[in-house]
């Protein structure tokens, strides 16, 4: 019983969720400006940018919701005071889908949408994968035409570029579920068949990992792994795997040799027709962007998401070689991705509205940039005054305030410890410099201001202590009237 009651004395571990982040300044201000970025090339392109709620109610979310009474699989839930179920979002689009079909009426036909905010997953955390994570999205809805998609695209190159991916590192790869669609026709294959579609499409998007050989193996009896294990095949023929292959291998270096490659393979199914025509046009507008076939490709291989996605899909490859902690080379992947879904808004109003879109998960892309050797800086923090003499704190509080006034982020040390302590405060907090007033100086009605960012400079330098000592060449004694005056110009002499 007494340990019982030991036990409920203790106070609670401090410990973080798994699969959430405390994020500090440096990241913090990192992210901002990615997103700042993002949002405002979103804008440039006419999305308007809409901001949803936290919260959906469950039955609007749809997809990872199970066959159970309570629907937390896969996402967030609670159960609100009218007994109906919400959740967190998972997405930005979901709560996109049902703004458009309770708005519809009322909004500008196409709706060109643009967001950016946090998303959660309610999935089992691990390396780079959060419960919790920031997406930019922007969506055409309302416009079946391929121009819509080839504008998505285009602008998601431009979004990432102005995030600070180097145009030579980066390249959409596009392609069409409708050339699956028409390819599965040619080779006999029942598209409404949809466990023998996703095992044909993850046997394909494993092309890169295991090549033609491992794809083969997949594509019929199965393929036994290194470790043992045993993946069931789609059990196609050798005739039905050629067609395959040789549709896979229809990527050429640019956008219209791969169309005219991928006619020969699939030019003659209605399906496969329709597909060309789409990204025929594609080609055409994207060209008059000013997009480079190294920057969207069209490839075929590219399955990701097409059970969810109803004509053109793309994703963003980093092509910048990266390495892992061995020091191996490693394929980073996509730091952004999208596609044509016509058939989510239909879910509520019973007819199909067409609709494209783009996202960028923030996170990705921030690791994809750190492998380019962006790395966070901090950012600058504010200029600190001491408080040497508690009597005259009024003083300091009326510095800050003047520095504030003049656009210059200020505050006064508030702690309890020596000037030591407080110049060690300042410099955990990014300080550009502090701000001195002691008996001397209010005497003479001066200040010392002392430059902490040219005194880093300096130190890395020098030879003699005693002469840094003495001569302090980093700091200087103004007039107190002067303060904001001064501390601008020190400011200034540092940038």
């Amino acid at each position: 019983m007494q340990e019982e009651k030991d036990k409920k004395a203790l106070p609670p571990i401090a410990r973080r969720p798994r699969g959430f982040n405390d994020i500090r300044v440096d990241v913090l201000a990192n992210s901002q400006s990615i997103i700042s970025a993002i949002m405002t090339t979103y804008k440039a392109w006419g999305f308007e940018p809409l901001e949803t709620g936290a919260m959906e109610y469950s039955d609007c979310l749809g997809k990872f919701l199970p066959d159970d009474d309570r629907p937390n699989a896969g996402v967030f839930s609670l159960q609100d005071d009218d007994d109906q179920w919400m959740s967190l979002r998972y997405d930005l689009t979901a709560p996109l889908a049902r703004f458009v079909a309770e708005h519809w009426d009322s909004l500008p036909k196409p709706f060109r949408r643009s967001a950016a905010g946090p998303v959660w997953r309610n999935e089992k955390p691990g390396p780079g994968r959060y419960r919790e994570f920031w997406q930019c999205d922007a969506d055409t809805v309302g416009s079946a035409r391929p121009e819509a998609d080839a504008e998505i695209i285009a602008m998601g190159g431009a979004a990432l570029e102005a995030a600070g991916i180097g145009n030579a590192d980066y390249c959409m790869k596009v392609s069409n579920r409708k050339l699956l669609d028409g390819l599965l026709q040619e080779v006999g294959v029942n598209v409404d068949d949809i466990s023998s579609r996703l095992v044909i499409m993850r046997a394909i998007d494993k092309l890169d990992r295991l090549g033609e050989t491992g794809v083969t193996d997949l594509l019929g009896a199965g393929r036994k792994d290194p470790s043992g294990d045993f993946t069931h095949g789609a059990n196609l023929n050798p005739s039905q795997i050629d067609k395959i292959l040789a549709f896979t291998r229809t990527r050429r270096d640019s956008r219209a040799a791969t169309l005219d490659a991928l006619s020969v393979v699939i030019g003659g199914n209605i399906l496969g027709n329709e597909a060309l025509e789409e990204l025929a046009k594609i080609d055409a507008t994207l060209t008059s962007l000013g997009v480079k076939s190294s920057n969207a490709e069209f490839d075929p291989a590219i399955v990701r998401g097409l059970e969810y996605y109803t004509g053109t899909v793309f994703e963003t490859d980093y092509l910048r070689e990266t390495k892992d902690e061995n020091g191996r080379s490693v394929r980073f992947g996509s730091i952004g991705s999208g596609g044509r879904y016509d058939d989510l808004v239909m879910r509520f109003r019973r007819e199909r509205v067409p609709a494209t879109g783009y996202s960028i998960g923030v996170s990705r892309l921030m690791a994809a940039l750190e492998c380019a050797g962006n790395k966070p800086i901090a950012p600058e923090g504010p200029v600190i005054i001491l408080c040497l003499d508690n009597d005259y704190i009024a003083n300091y509080f009326k510095m800050a305030q003047e520095l504030r006034a003049g656009g210059i982020a200020a505050e006064v040390y508030l702690g309890a410890s020596g000037m030591k302590a407080q110049m060690k405060y300042a410099d955990r907090r990014a300080a550009p410099l502090v701000v001195i007033e002691g008996s001397n100086e209010r005497e003479k009605g001066t200040i010392t201001l002392k430059d902490l960012k040219l005194g880093a400079r300096l130190a890395q330098s020098i030879e003699d202590n005693s002469a840094w000592r003495a001569e302090r060449p980093a700091q200087k004694e103004v007039a107190r009237t002067d303060l904001v005056a001064e501390v601008n110009a020190m400011l200034a002499a540092n940038k």
